[in-house]
């Protein structure tokens, strides 16, 4: 582990990027990690479902939902969900939420 400089704020990473601590979370670091993830902009659908896992989060100890419980908790479906956060929308909402990597994924 070891800590990185995200929108002008030190924070705690693991190896492959995600943060360690989501206390250290906000929503400029949000916009820089969607930036370097290939998202320009962060939508109110994007939004939603990055304020949805943040809080399903605080509700499973700490752990990231999976791409199952974002669909059914947001209503947001699996193809939309590919557009907002393509190549891995599990994966890279919880890295630009703050979040640890989601179990299951590689």
């Amino acid at each position: 582990m070891g800590t990185r400089t995200i929108a002008g704020v030190t924070v705690q990473v693991n190896d492959e990027g995600f943060l360690t601590n989501p206390a250290e979370w906000n929503k400029s670091i949000a916009a820089e990690i969607a930036k370097e993830e290939g998202i320009a902009t962060l939508s109110d659908a994007h939004w939603k479902v990055i304020d949805y896992c943040r809080g399903e989060a605080n509700k499973l100890g700490g752990k990231s939902p999976t791409l199952r419980q974002i669909t059914v908790g947001t209503g947001v479906q699996t193809k939309e969900l590919f557009g907002l956060f393509p190549k891995g929308p599990a994966k890279k909402v919880a890295r630009i939420a703050g979040l640890g990597k989601p179990e299951g994924c590689v």
